[in-house]
């Protein structure tokens, strides 16, 4: 980690794996929302805690930034999964048929 802070990569480190880590977080969303609906929105919570805690002990500045950043995407995932829901019952994305009972209008 030493030729990072010699190179100053650092910055450009942290971007990269911000970009891949919201990136991963799309696919996750989706899958998420299709196979559990919004109720499994608590997981993210507790990731999103588990990671702020992670970021919070650990010294190196590069990997607690990276957690951090992972801690608050499972955070946005939270909001996210409930606009997923919309965006399946506006038919931007498909519906889980095994589902199908959640989306109706009540």
């Amino acid at each position: 980690m030493e030729w990072l802070t010699d190179y100053h990569l650092g910055g450009i480190v942290i971007g990269i794996c911000t970009f891949l880590i919201i990136g991963l977080f799309h696919p996750i969303v989706v899958k998420a929302e299709y196979y559990w609906g919004t109720r499994c929105w608590w997981i993210f919570l507790i990731l999103g805690i588990a990671g702020i805690i992670g970021s919070i002990l650990i010294n190196d500045i590069l990997i607690s930034s990276l957690i951090g950043v992972f801690s608050f995407s499972s955070f946005w995932t939270i909001k996210e999964i409930f606009e997923q829901r919309e965006r399946v019952l506006k038919g931007w994305f498909p519906m889980n048929p095994k589902r199908k009972h959640e989306y109706e209008e009540k």
